[in-house]
């Protein structure tokens, strides 16, 4: 009992630390990071910012509180980077969020439901150097999604959006579409409407890591078709597990936070999710 109450001091001086540390952008494991056998010597994933976040804010705003939680890796929603928006304006965001010391590597998510919604996202993330398109392309679509994944070596995560969703409720039925396409055709497991669809996030993901290529981490009220979003820790999913689950299976994507609560202040309750991730990644 003494030993567990110490750890529980332990991460929650820990989490303390990085919640003020993500307004900061400074690291308070940074010695750890010298020490070959911390946690950090084996992390292979980075954590990132899906811009749905802030979508009530302009894109210097969003860079700008980016940088301040300390987060590199940023994957734009249409808010941030309007899919009409010609290949010159494109690219210039691109160099802005580049010059703000950003990595922008993904876009979504992107709906496909048509041709022309599919080029269109293509191109759109081509222009703009992305790595990775997370998608929600409709099933027959996927034929032309598998064709252009190997025309332009853009992978393609398909986000699941939990149980009132008739698309790709979970990560398996988006796992039972695409099995037989192109590997670089995955998974965006977002944790909460996972958690949400009755499913613990930590089971898919490790069931098929061979095939997540990005991850939205948020917590929920509920288990349930009525859970909500809420900061990081004050919810259902087991977290810890979740992130111990990404160590386990060598996870190399990036982790972005997708909390979705507080539209108009949200920084306070991002910090603070960004604080506990980092935190029970420092206890693991």
């Amino acid at each position: 009992m003494t030993e567990r109450k110490h750890s529980r001091r332990r991460f929650l001086q820990l989490a303390g630390l990085s919640t003020a540390a993500s307004l900061t952008g400074s690291n308070p494991s940074a010695a750890q990071n010298d020490n070959p056998k911390s946690h950090n010597s084996r992390q292979r994933f980075d954590l990132g910012l899906a811009s749905y976040t802030l979508r009530k804010f302009d894109l210097d705003k969003t860079l700008a509180m980016t940088n301040r939680l300390g987060l590199k890796y940023i994957a734009f929603k249409d808010y941030h980077l309007p899919l009409d928006s010609t290949p010159e304006r494109i690219k210039e965001v691109a160099k802005k969020v580049t010059d703000a010391g950003l990595n922008l590597y993904g876009g979504g998510v992107i709906y496909m439901k048509n041709v022309r919604d599919v080029n269109i996202a293509f191109e759109y993330a081509k222009a703009a150097g992305m790595k990775v398109i997370i998608g929600v392309p409709n099933h027959d679509l996927l034929p032309l999604v598998n064709k252009k994944v190997q025309q332009y070596d853009i992978k393609v995560a398909i986000h699941n959006h939990g149980p009132s969703d008739k698309v790709y409720p979970t990560p398996a039925s988006a796992i039972e579409k695409i099995k037989d396409l192109d590997p670089r055709i995955g998974l965006c497991i977002d944790i909460g409407h996972t958690q949400r669809a009755g499913v613990d996030p930590s089971v898919p993901a490790e069931k098929f890591a061979d095939r997540l290529l990005d991850v939205h981490i948020k917590d929920v009220t509920q288990s349930t078709g009525k859970g909500t979003t809420v900061e990081i820790g004050r919810g259902v999913i087991d977290i810890p597990k979740f992130l111990r689950t990404l160590l386990k299976i060598n996870y190399a994507g990036i982790v972005s936070f997708e909390y979705e609560k507080d539209a108009n202040d949200p920084l306070a309750g991002l910090a603070e999710s960004v604080g506990y991730v980092r935190g029970a990644l420092d206890t693991i």
